[in-house]
């Protein structure tokens, strides 16, 4: 197996760990207020993990095999952020929280885990 081809499979085994929203739940989440309010805005427009979500339902419809590089990367960048916002988890209950809903965007809701 070349680099990238062994790359590419920890990136999918990475993504598929962590985005632990169905495409149907992430698509009915991003149509929510919570969703659209979370997360950083451009110039008032559409936030950028609301904007990752909607890639993210893409790739989660899409055969493994059909995946571009462009897709892999963003899968990349997916896994880096949950990563990332996970270790910044605020203490107390997290269920109504903008660091939830952020998190949400992505495809990973925290209160679907067995930790919590």
């Amino acid at each position: 197996m070349s680099a990238v081809a062994a790359d590419d499979e920890e990136t999918w085994n990475e993504f598929r760990k962590l985005v632990n929203m169905t495409a149907g739940d992430l698509e009915k989440w991003l149509e929510t207020d919570e969703s659209r309010s979370a997360g950083q805005h451009k110039d008032g427009g559409e936030s950028t993990g609301h904007a990752s979500g909607r890639r993210i339902v893409e790739l989660l419809r899409t055969k493994r095999a059909d995946l571009t590089e462009d897709d892999h990367a963003h899968m990349r960048k997916v896994v880096g952020y949950i990563n990332r916002h996970l270790a910044q988890r605020p203490s107390g209950d997290v269920t109504d929280t903008r660091w939830r809903h952020s998190l949400m965007n992505w495809g990973h809701d925290p209160l679907a885990d067995a930790d919590g």
